[in-house]
């Protein structure tokens, strides 16, 4: 947790001196207030000393009384005060620590989002930064008047009699015994309990992103199975939590009554047995003991919450320092600037294995593209066509080998240099929610209308598009669920194409569009990337066998590369791939 409190700026630690000073101020305020109440009691029973005459003292009990009045509205208003600094502090703080934990988000690599998973890291950027906002905001407060008023009320009370303070130690004892017990009982749990909020987070979010084909398949009661199992941990764990939080509550009271119980019966006690001149000042004494002692029992009642706070905080700041401690294996190389070549990208002997795999994706692969090559990537389902392709933009760092893009290793670019030369495709087609035009202009692309229509034009997408009585501006749903597959994917290719990239990636974006849209959309992306260097996975031979060269993978290797023509005279694989795909006729 300390190591989030660099997170503080200079404004905030302003704000923490303010609300010290008011918080001091409070406490000084209801500690104050016992004295004049301990005039008021020996004046109400005619003894004191100080004062003479029944009209005087009638007078005195009058001021008295004011100030206690003064002292109750001063610590109210720094009570206010103090508030309103904490709250901001909290807020503010809370802010920043979130936008934090965003931004090293935004530069992790694929590698590490899977590490982590989505689900987790969602809650790691919500449900945590809640945790430690509260902590701020309630915690803060309590942190600093807890520990004052309690060292300030007993410093009071030390010379009193020695009954009532044998009685406040015992109380306070108590407290702390059962308080430190309870904290080292649950803090365990409640690790526990963040994980299984992720756990949550991730079904929840399965569930809804694929509730079309859990309905198709009547796979309702299963689901409705795995997500009662997950709810019942989380039930669970919560349960033991909040029963154990629960019984500090009561033992409080417990503590409270029985500390007001032993006082005043040792008051009463201690007064019957004292002098008629001694009554009137042992009765003030004991009431204002009682008052500082319940204001002592109440500052720890105060940790006592803050303790209960403290440790799913603590492990909250533990998951959130784990995000913004974690080594980012994708980092901005030096930069590159202009480079001598445009629209090349080599693959040298590339090697690479997954984070979390056993062995190799794939193994040695070399290829070499021009500008103005198309360049197609074949082969079974796994044989390494997408991680060949996602080595391009970075999304993971070879493993060994090299690959260069305009003749400089992709590892020496500044990521946000590196994403301007390229226009990537996903194979599963994203959106976001917005309408038409922002999803096309996206990111730095900086297009105006014109350009947007023009893309989406040669995406094939126009009909659709005008179709909509907003046009371009027409809404579009999170991840695109109000559109088709195939307009996704439209929409997609357009996004790529209004960024005017000097490399092209397609990994497998044509798959939901019929062959006469395709064979349409490929004529035009033809003409618009004629000086563009286009990277296409794909599992149709149809589609393919125009390309300058075809790189067949089979298991993480290069099992063939060359034209059409070059590959089906001499690679078995591809071979294969074509005659379960095509006839002799359309082949040729």
């Amino acid at each position: 947790m300390l190591r989030l409190l660099k997170y503080l700026r200079k404004r905030e630690w302003l704000y923490v001196a303010c609300a010290v000073t008011f918080i001091v101020a409070q406490v000084w305020l209801d500690l104050k207030m016992p004295e004049y109440m301990n005039s008021v009691t020996q004046i109400a029973q005619g003894r004191s000393t100080a004062h003479a005459g029944a009209a005087g003292g009638l007078s005195d009990i009058w001021v008295d009384g004011g100030f206690m009045l003064l002292c109750a509205i001063g610590s109210l208003i720094c009570s206010i005060i103090s508030s309103y600094f904490i709250v901001h502090i909290g807020v503010d703080f809370s802010t920043r620590i979130r936008e934090a934990v965003y931004t090293k988000v935004q530069g992790f690599s694929l590698g590490e989002i899977n590490r982590f998973s989505t689900a987790s890291l969602i809650t790691r950027s919500t449900n945590d930064v809640q945790q430690i906002q509260n902590l701020m905001t309630v915690g803060l407060q309590m942190m600093i008047k807890a520990p004052i008023t309690a060292v300030w009320a007993i410093a009071k009370i030390s010379a009193s009699r020695q009954e009532w303070t044998i009685a406040m130690g015992i109380a306070v004892v108590a407290l702390v015994t059962v308080v430190i017990s309870i904290v080292r009982l649950v803090t365990p749990k409640f690790k526990l309990l963040q994980s299984h909020t992720d756990h949550l987070n991730q079904l929840v979010r399965e569930n809804l992103s694929g509730i079309r084909v859990i309905r198709a398949y009547n796979a309702e009661d299963f689901q409705q199975g795995k997500f009662e199992e997950v709810n019942e941990e989380f039930t669970g764990t919560s349960l033991f939590t909040n029963r154990a939080t629960a019984f500090i509550n009561p033992f409080m009271s417990l503590v409270m009554n029985g500390m007001s119980l032993a006082i005043y019966w040792t008051g009463a006690y201690v007064i019957n047995t004292a002098s008629l001149e001694e009554y009137a000042s042992l009765f003030g004494n004991m009431v204002v003991f009682m008052s500082y002692g319940l204001q002592i029992i109440t500052a720890f009642i105060l940790l006592s919450a803050l303790f209960m706070n403290v440790p799913r905080s603590l492990v909250s700041a533990q998951r959130i320092n784990e995000v913004l401690d974690a080594q980012v294996s994708v980092e901005d190389g030096p930069g590159v600037g202009k480079t001598d070549e445009v629209g090349t990208v080599v693959f040298d002997h590339v090697c690479f294995s997954y984070p979390d795999g056993r062995g190799n994706a794939i193994s040695d692969v070399s290829f070499a593209a021009r500008k103005g090559d198309t360049v197609a990537f074949i082969g079974a389902t796994g044989s390494g066509k997408t991680t060949v392709v996602n080595l391009v933009p970075r999304f993971y760092d070879v493993t060994a080998g090299r690959v260069l893009v305009d003749g400089h290793d992709v590892r020496e670019y500044r990521k946000s240099e590196l994403a301007k030369r390229i226009g990537y495709v996903s194979q599963r087609s994203v959106l976001f929610s917005g309408d038409i035009r922002s999803n096309v202009d996206f990111g730095d692309n900086e297009s105006d209308d014109a350009t947007v229509k023009r893309a989406i034009a040669i995406a094939q997408g126009s009909d659709f598009v005008d179709a909509q009585e907003k046009g371009i501006e027409a809404a579009v749903a999170q991840m695109g669920t109000n559109l088709s597959g195939g307009q996704r994917q439209r929409l997609s290719i357009a996004r790529a194409v209004a960024r005017h990239p000097e490399i092209y990636i397609f990994d497998d974006s044509f798959s939901a569009l019929d062959y006469k849209t395709d064979r349409a959309l490929r004529q035009a992306l033809k003409d618009e990337m004629a000086d563009a260097t286009c990277l296409i996975v794909a599992h149709r031979i149809g589609t393919i066998m125009n390309a300058d060269l075809i790189v067949v993978l089979e298991d993480g290797r290069v099992a063939g590369q060359g034209t059409h023509e070059e590959l089906m005279a001499s690679c078995e694989a591809y071979q294969e791939l074509a005659y379960s795909q095509l006839s002799e006729e359309e082949l040729r």
